[in-house]
């Protein structure tokens, strides 16, 4: 029988997960297992509402009123934001001006019950996804013929990519393909790997924790298929060397996807603002395909994204059609078969209400939060910014355990991200971090956090427990089942208060 989660012994600690992620935990979890608390605080952590409301193992006897369900959604949702409202989250909510999501949910609200699939009732749908295409693809600069589809998000785009790529290597004779991935990328490739049964190979970085490319070079084999490089990493917020991967992807006639999920639809505004940002989109040659995330800083709503080819002819490859069916002739652009109407419908509403001139101010002011942010790092001679980051910041330290400075943060009501390999936190900036004030509070937290981390009362971090224990092959065990445990945690009934 599997050991529920609250039941392990002192010394775990579950990781918070990162934006995106499948399995976002509480700070409170973190703690309660870390340094050996009660189960009771453990379960409240995890369960925050089950001294207040209801669990119900079963549909109720009698309909529960619309007004007492708004009542309580409201309650759990008014809580649940007001991190993101002050501005102290790193990631995760990208937008979040009450305005401008009242009128996504207005869209959202009239489409809400259309599926997608049946575009003979609702062919909106063809122009809200056509749209949505052709505008990321113009933003990326796609030749004529460059195509593609809305997907549920970053981790569907990239099956996408390992799918296409794993199908044109069958056609050339590769039965047992690789890819070739930065160990920087995202690992929703290695999940697309796992599931369709692609090895893939990582390649490190270098010192600016940019990929490698000489590495890169030294691994392609008669069995690649595929390079992948990211814009910008989620890690630490860079860019690979795209250029010089195209060079290697052009010589040996191997696909390059561009996973730009995170900064695919904020760094061509950095660029009209006059950054520096290397060349990565499809003006590079050898790129064949790019996802970006619209429901990031494309500030549509949680759960769309895009992916685009070079060719209708890539495109193919991850399309699934069957005509032997009983119930008629079938089509797929993707793993999903219903989609949500009210989704892309909200997608495209944000997209044509922001325009070209709500895109650059939004941009021009996270890329200036991000440098008042890496300054206040920079102030600090014990942190070190990690390579030469433009909207999400990473930094380390050579000299102090980076994890009790995030203790610190979080006792501030700071929510960063913790990063391992090295250890490291970062701040991806988002609209709500660009708040007046926002800065000089974290500047001044993030200094007296630097100074909790030179004597902290207990040894061990409550935030960074767990990534001590993996990179080993028995750690990485013990680190999988507590995982599993999180997961099946968050599917499972509170238990009585």
């Amino acid at each position: 029988m599997r050991t529920r989660l609250w039941e392990v012994g002192p010394g775990w600690s579950p990781v918070e997960a990162e934006p995106g992620c499948a399995a976002p935990l509480t700070a409170g979890a973190v703690a309660s297992v870390a340094m050996g608390d009660d189960g009771e605080a453990l379960l409240d952590a995890f369960f925050p509402y089950r001294r207040r409301f209801e669990t119900r193992s079963s549909l109720p006897a009698e309909a529960v009123s619309h007004a007492h369900v708004l009542a309580m959604v409201d309650e759990m949702a008014s809580e649940e934001d007001a991190i993101a409202r002050e501005g102290k989250v790193s990631g995760s909510i990208y937008h979040g001006g009450e305005d401008h999501f009242a009128f996504l949910a207005e869209v959202f609200r009239r489409f809400a019950h259309v599926n997608v699939l049946q575009r003979d009732m609702y062919p909106s749908a063809t122009k809200f996804e056509g749209e949505i295409i052709a505008m990321v693809a113009s933003l990326l600069h796609g030749p004529e013929e460059a195509c593609g589809v809305v997907t549920f998000g970053g981790s569907e785009s990239l099956f996408n990519a390992v799918l296409v790529y794993r199908e044109q290597g069958r056609e050339r004779g590769i039965d047992d393909p690789q890819v070739i991935v930065p160990v920087t990328g995202h690992v929703a490739i290695a999940k697309a790997a796992h599931y369709l049964g692609v090895e893939v190979v990582h390649a490190p970085v270098t010192d600016e924790f940019a990929v490698d490319v000489d590495a890169v070079r030294a691994l392609i084999n008669p069995r690649t298929v595929a390079l992948f490089g990211t814009a910008a990493t989620y890690p630490h917020g860079l860019i690979d060397p795209i250029e010089a991967l195209s060079e290697l992807a052009l010589e040996h006639e191997l696909g390059l996807h561009v996973d730009g999920c995170l900064g695919g639809l904020i760094l061509p505004w950095g660029e009209r603002l006059g950054l520096d940002i290397p060349l990565w989109d499809f003006r590079v040659p050898g790129v064949t395909s790019i996802s970006a995330d619209t429901h990031k800083y494309g500030y549509g709503p949680k759960g769309t994204g895009v992916m685009l080819y070079r060719s209708r002819d890539l495109r193919h490859r991850q399309y699934f059609t069957y005509t032997d069916w009983p119930g008629g002739l079938y089509a797929s652009p993707g793993i999903a078969g219903s989609r949500s109407g009210g989704l892309i419908a909200a997608t495209w509403a944000a997209m044509v209400t922001l325009g070209e001139p709500g895109y650059l101010a939004i941009a021009e002011r996270i890329f200036r939060t991000a440098a008042e942010i890496r300054a206040a790092v920079e102030a600090l001679g014990e942190l070190r910014v990690m390579g030469d980051p433009t909207f999400c910041v990473a930094f380390r330290s050579e000299e102090l355990d980076i994890y009790h400075v995030n203790d610190s943060l979080k006792a501030s009501g700071w929510r960063m991200n913790s990063l391992q390999f090295p250890p490291a936190l970062h701040f991806c900036v988002t609209l709500p971090n660009t708040q007046p004030g926002v800065t000089d509070t974290f500047a001044a937290d993030l200094s007296a956090a630097v100074e909790y981390a030179k004597d902290p009362p207990q040894a061990a971090p409550r935030s960074g427990a767990i990534y001590g224990g993996a990179g080993t092959p028995e750690g990485n065990v013990q680190v999988n089942a507590m995982l599993e445990g999180v997961l099946d945690a968050m599917y499972q009934l509170a238990p009585p208060a």
